[in-house]
């Protein structure tokens, strides 16, 4: 006989889970026991919408599911962030949420809530474990769904009682995989598309991707002489050095790749969805016209059709496609088409001066000169990321943790996970000002774990974003957009870490390198000139847009 809780430890036992990230609570105290019985390790944090990041990076970076714990109401709400990253960003997850006991349900109950309801919109499925001997049946499920088809977040909701009874339900072992393939027919479909394109453009996607697969990727592009294209924010797919790369589309996309997106008379996607932010919100290609062939290849069949005519169609994975593609014969080669794109990008490469004794483009091109080429990357949202995606060049897989949701806050916790998970390697957090407080009290999480992550915080005292947008819009009309920030480097000192402040350029190099020296959590503040808003202009400059805009 066994609780509950031990016969979930024992569940996640046998689907390799290595560690779980939480915020305990008592309506899973069950749970917490089991996790001790098995020497489980549980990575204690301090805010849910933290853990469930934590555990949204660590399934980016395995491919199987990270799991979370939270405690019912209020640790479920804050958890939901995390949950919501998980969804759009395509990223096996799996949160447990306690719950009351089931006699209590239906009466408003302390901190009760219907996670069916909750979550229902968000997740890929969410259900609550009613009797003890259904545990193993549940997990199972929850694994199964979390990583098949277009994977995603699963929730499931643990009654307290049902968690502490005993019970002597067998456990029950993970199901194999499903076998992934490709079809003649599937491939031969592919190849007679592209061999008619003039213009083509590759472009992969999705959250589940290793180094073999970012080495095929480019075998077939230059066998074949495409162009490929990341997404917004999947950049490390393939390497950023290689002819074929010719950029990111995404938020603060070089407009030339912009155009040649337009330009494009066939998409071959490997797994993207090929969504509003990719195409600068539908105005670069348009479902209700696209204007080109689409070769969607998509693990979901739900997702082919969804927004655009595939031709062709093909419910497969990705991954599968890929290495069937890299082993075929090219029909033909497009070399200066993907030339002329590559010069695109080797252009915009070259940085465009922002104002200020320290600037980003310079702080991002010594971080891409000098960096391990495993080195990885995290960030949340906000205009400071738009240098890295425009200076970074990402060498391998797996290197880049960023939320294609926008979450602002994702960045530390991605990277503590991630420093976690490959202690060895150089963990970066590039974090904005108002970024980084969402979740900064998740360096208590770092110190305790021994996270020695290196955090860079561009200062500018405000919420970039939001300002930029303003400026766009009501012009010199400023509302709920500046910040009156702490001392960032102090506050690294307080957790017991490395902080320094840089005011120019030339001291970033030498505070970098005092940062990786020490072997803790550090933080380096960048105190940037309020006027440096975006790579392209100035805050000064985008408020002139706007009124010349309005004026108009």
């Amino acid at each position: 006989m066994r609780h509950g809780g031990r016969i979930l430890a024992d569940a996640l036992a046998a689907h390799g889970v290595g560690r779980v990230f939480s915020v305990p609570g008592e309506s899973f105290l069950a749970a917490l026991d089991g996790l001790y019985d098995l020497g489980i390790p549980n990575i204690v944090c301090r805010h849910e919408g933290g853990a469930a990041m934590m555990a949204e990076a660590h399934g980016k970076l395995t491919g199987r599911p990270g799991v979370c714990f939270v405690t019912r109401g209020p640790g479920a709400a804050n958890a939901s962030a995390g949950v919501h990253v998980a969804r759009q960003d395509s990223t096996p997850m799996i949160l447990f949420v306690g719950q009351i006991a089931r006699a209590d349900r239906d009466r408003e109950a302390f901190q009760e809530v219907d996670y069916r309801q909750m979550f229902g919109g968000i997740a890929k499925w969410a259900a609550e474990i009613d009797q003890t001997d259904r545990i193993p049946e549940y997990v199972a499920r929850a694994f199964d769904l979390a990583m098949s088809g277009r994977p995603g977040p699963v929730v499931l909701a643990l009654p307290e009682d049902m968690l502490s009874a005993p019970c002597d339900t067998p456990d029950l072992a993970p199901a194999p995989r499903p076998v992934a393939g490709v079809s003649a027919a599937q491939l031969a479909a592919i190849t007679d598309a592209l061999a008619g394109a003039e213009r083509p453009l590759v472009i992969p996607g999705g959250s589940v991707w290793d180094q073999g697969d970012a080495d095929r990727l480019a075998r077939f592009a230059a066998d074949w002489g495409l162009p490929v294209a990341a997404p917004f924010r999947r950049q490390h797919m393939i390497d950023n050095r290689l002819p074929q790369y010719v950029g990111d589309l995404g938020v603060g996309m070089n407009p030339k790749l912009g155009q040649a997106l337009r330009q494009s008379d066939c998409i071959l996607s490997l797994g993207s969805r090929l969504g509003d932010t990719l195409t600068n919100g539908y105005d670069l290609m348009n479902p209700r016209g696209q204007g080109r062939r689409i070769i969607h290849v998509h693990p979901d069949p739900d997702e082919i059709g969804h927004l655009w005519r595939a031709d062709p169609g093909i419910a497969a994975c990705p991954r599968a496609v890929l290495a069937a593609l890299s082993d075929a014969p090219a029909p033909r080669r497009w070399a200066g088409w993907t030339a002329d794109l590559r010069a695109d990008y080797e252009a915009w490469q070259t940085p465009r001066g922002t104002p200020g004794a320290v600037r980003m483009e310079r702080v991002i091109a010594w971080l891409t000169a000098n960096l391990p080429d495993d080195a990885i990357i995290t960030n949340g949202a906000g205009n400071f990321a738009s240098f890295i995606h425009r200076y970074f060049r990402f060498k391998r897989a797996g290197t880049q943790l960023a939320p294609t949701s926008g979450s602002m806050g994702y960045g530390l916790p991605a990277a503590i996970s991630a420093k976690i998970h490959h202690p060895d390697r150089t963990v970066v957090c590039i974090a904005g000002d108002g970024d980084i407080q969402m979740t900064l009290n998740e360096m208590s999480t770092a110190a305790q774990h021994g996270a020695a992550v290196i955090v860079v915080v561009a200062n500018n005292g405000r919420y970039g974003t939001i300002r930029m947008h303003q400026e766009k819009h009501y012009p010199g009309r400023v509302s709920g957009t500046d910040l009156a920030n702490p001392d960032f480097a102090a506050l690294a000192r307080a957790y017991g870490g490395h902080g320094e402040t840089v005011t120019e350029d030339a001291g970033f190099a030498p505070a970098f390198g005092r940062a990786l020296a020490a072997g803790t959590l550090a933080i380096i503040e960048l105190r940037l000139d309020p006027q440096a808003l975006t790579t392209g202009a100035t805050l000064d400059e985008v408020r002139a847009q706007g009124e010349a805009a309005q004026g108009g």
